[in-house]
């Protein structure tokens, strides 16, 4: 038994007349008949009671009438769900992402692809950049929000945001008082709190390189993994630190955000994918990704706020 033959049995059954039914398909009446008359030899039953002006069904036909519906609505289901599958519309798709990435194009991106693919379901996974490159070797997510750089070859990372460090002061710290940009080289007897440089080398060497363009190397007294712990460590009055302008979002107690004077490195965050992943969920995320990316608003980058 053919789809096709079941078609034109439900074609003729809806119709119940043989010539209305062929015009429907497309096809002549004789050939249409003849496909009928096949599958009732291949069933043993008679589907159809024909008379020269009457068609109607058997008790076997009206059985078979409501299987070929479904039958044909579930094939045709199929191939939409298959169709949808391939354009990226659904499926599912593992996200890693920094905490920075948080504050900038992270909602950006997801709310737009909700927007967009409601039916691709989304697993996220806030983690370091170190444990996000070992995620996507693994096959543990398929994309991932990291700082640069993935040296790893079986990876490819495109930058999709690129913004200035800025200085996160205590709010008691005499130089978050002053008004306009600050002159980083005047917090060179300042203790810095920093993150370790294996996670995040790229921004690590980026804080220090800043430094010491303002004359002095940061004496680092604190360590911490996510960005929102240094400035929280920042609002305990135990160091300033160097963040991206996007954490200027995070509203702490007790912190200052100062842009610097003499400009900064603009720091970067990558999106990173295993080279030549073809999944089409993925494909259709990172082009909403780079859309939202170039859309997005920069952070403020002059004068401070609480």
């Amino acid at each position: 038994m053919e789809l096709r033959h079941l078609r034109y049995f439900v074609a003729v059954a809806e119709e119940l007349h043989f010539g209305r039914a062929a015009r429907k398909l497309h096809i002549s009446q004789p050939p249409l008949s003849m496909q009928i008359r096949a599958l009732e030899d291949e069933l043993g039953v008679i589907l159809l009671k024909r008379t020269q002006r009457h068609v109607s069904l058997t008790q076997a036909g009206t059985a078979l009438l409501g299987e070929a519906r479904h039958i044909l609505a579930r094939v045709e289901q199929a191939v939409l769900t298959t169709r949808r599958a391939g354009r990226g519309e659904i499926g599912e798709l593992a996200i890693g992402f920094i905490s920075v990435a948080d504050y900038n194009v992270l909602p950006l991106v997801l709310r737009e692809f909700r927007r967009r693919f409601p039916l691709v379901n989304l697993t996220l996974r806030e983690s370091t950049t170190d444990v996000q490159i070992r995620d996507l070797l693994a096959g543990r997510i398929d994309v991932g929000f990291v700082l640069p750089p993935v040296n790893d070859p079986s990876l490819e990372s495109i930058s999709i945001l690129r913004e200035p460090l800025i200085a996160a002061l205590p709010e008691k710290h005499p130089l978050a008082r002053k008004t306009g940009k600050l002159a980083l080289g005047k917090l060179k007897d300042a203790p810095f709190i920093l993150f370790p440089r294996p996670y995040a080398p790229g921004l690590y060497d980026d804080v220090v390189s800043c430094c010491k363009a303002a004359g002095f190397s940061p004496r680092v007294e604190q360590e911490a993994i996510q960005m929102q712990t240094i400035v929280s460590l920042v609002s305990a009055e135990l160091g300033v630190a160097l963040i991206p302008a996007s954490l200027t979002n995070l509203q702490r107690t007790g912190v200052i955000y100062k842009s610097l004077k003499d400009g900064s490195p603009l720091t970067e965050i990558h999106l990173a994918r295993r080279r030549g992943d073809e999944l089409p969920a993925l494909r259709v995320f990172v082009d909403v990704a780079m859309q939202m990316a170039n859309a997005a608003p920069m952070p403020r980058r002059g004068g401070s706020t609480r």
